[in-house]
Order: structure tokens, then C-alpha cells, then sequence
């Protein structure tokens, strides 16, 4: 559970726990993040309105190892929000306030229809000597920590979301850089050119972040 008011987190760890559900709980985002890739949850309860960044983010980078669900629960009650979360990867929202019993039968649906499993894929992606933490954000080359700019490190991780699968410019444009840039592909190129640089051995005969010509790009990982 991610939630930042301590109230809130009493009442739903309290309800969950008469279920013989048994809790961890988090207040901000980034411990969440890590407390999800260490204990591999069942059943992620979410809160939008963290401290430290939007629950939206959260559910971003969680999908990026897990299909576990996620239940978000927030006090926003605006239809475009619901779809932002349910567009970003949640399972289901609750608007507070709520009950007890509405929470219950929303968690057991979700534990149902999720077979009761959790994260399927390991957070940290290796390839050679590059180890990228995506729930740490952090990416190693033989064991040594990495400066990426925001930019580099978002085209990075949207490539490690579908090793080996080519991505071309405008999908990467569009999850990158938003929807206004989808003719900036000189951006792709600049970022993609320093990301090589920090990443490959020799970044003109790439080994990981190879260019399929006229394209996009893959993690050849």
C-alpha cells in the first residue's frame, strides 16, 4: 500500500489484514517503487497524490516489471483522471471516500482474476556489463553508476520495456517527448548518439542499442 496519509493507511491496512491479507506499507513514491521490486506484491493499493510525484508515474514504472494489479485510490474524482490512471496500467479506482466492504470486494476481484500472482519479470534488465534498476532508476556499467540525463534515461527504459522488439521514431517521439513532437526525429537521433557513448563499448558499432534503418531502435538485450 502507497499512501501518504497515515490515517488512510491504518484504515485500509486494518481492513485488509481482517481478510488475512498481510500489508506493507509505503508514504511516498520512490520507497514504494522499491519495496514493490523487493517484495513483489500481490496486489498493489495505490494513492495519486503522493509527495514526492504523481501516482501516475508510479504506475508507469511498476508496469515496467509487473502485471501484478493495482488498485488506485484517490480523492480526485475527475472522469479524466480515472482514465489517465486506468490508461496508464491500474486495474481498477476507488474515489474516496470509501468503505470497507467495497475496498474487500474490489481487492478480491482483483487477487481473482490475477490468480493471486505477482511481478513476472525481474526489475533490474542485464545486458553485458549494463545493469539497468528500474525501480532504483539507476543503470551501472561494470558495477560503476551512470549519469543519464532525465531524456536518456526515459528513452532507455521505454527500449527495455520491449527487449528486442523494434521501436520506431514516432512511438519513441510520442512516449518520450509527448504527442507534439512526432516529426522531431533528429531529437531520437542526438539522445540516442550520447546514450550510445555512455553505454557501448564503441558507440559506432553499437552491440545494445542498435539502429534498424529508417525506422527506430532496439535493445538487442
Amino acid at each position: 500500500m502507497i499512501e501518504d496519509e497515515p490515517e488512510i493507511r491504518r484504515f485500509v491496512r486494518m481492513a485488509l489484514e481482517s481478510e488475512g491479507i498481510e500489508v506493507f506499507e509505503a508514504a511516498t513514491l520512490q520507497r514504494g517503487l522499491i519495496d514493490s521490486a523487493t517484495r513483489r506484491p500481490e496486489l498493489v493499493v495505490l494513492d495519486l497524490g503522493l509527495p514526492d510525484g504523481d501516482g501516475l508515474d508510479f504506475i508507469r514504472e511498476f508496469r515496467g516489471w509487473s502485471q501484478a494489479p493495482i488498485l488506485v485510490l484517490s480523492a480526485r474524482e475527475g472522469e479524466e483522471r480515472k482514465v489517465q490512471a486506468l490508461d496508464a496500467g491500474a486495474d481498477d479506482y476507488l474515489v474516496k471516500p470509501f468503505g470497507v466492504a467495497e475496498l474487500l470486494a474490489r481487492a478480491r476481484v482483483q487477487l481473482r482474476r490475477h490468480g493471486g500472482g505477482g511481478s513476472d519479470a525481474d526489475p533490474v534488465l542485464r545486458f553485458g556489463d549494463i545493469a539497468m534498476d528500474r525501480a532504483l532508476r539507476t543503470v551501472t556499467k561494470a558495477g560503476a553508476e551512470l549519469h543519464l540525463t532525465p531524456i536518456e534515461y526515459r528513452l532507455l527504459q521505454e527500449l527495455a520495456t520491449a527487449p528486442g522488439r523494434v521501436l520506431t521514431h514516432q512511438h519513441l517521439l510520442k512516449a518520450v517527448w509527448g504527442p507534439g513532437h512526432a516529426e522531431d526525429v533528429h531529437y531520437v537521433r542526438v539522445h540516442m548518439a550520447n546514450l550510445r557513448k555512455k553505454l557501448e563499448a564503441d558507440p559506432n558499432r553499437p552491440q545494445w542499442l542498435v539502429t534498424e534503418a529508417g525506422v527506430g531502435y532496439r535493445l538487442k538485450a
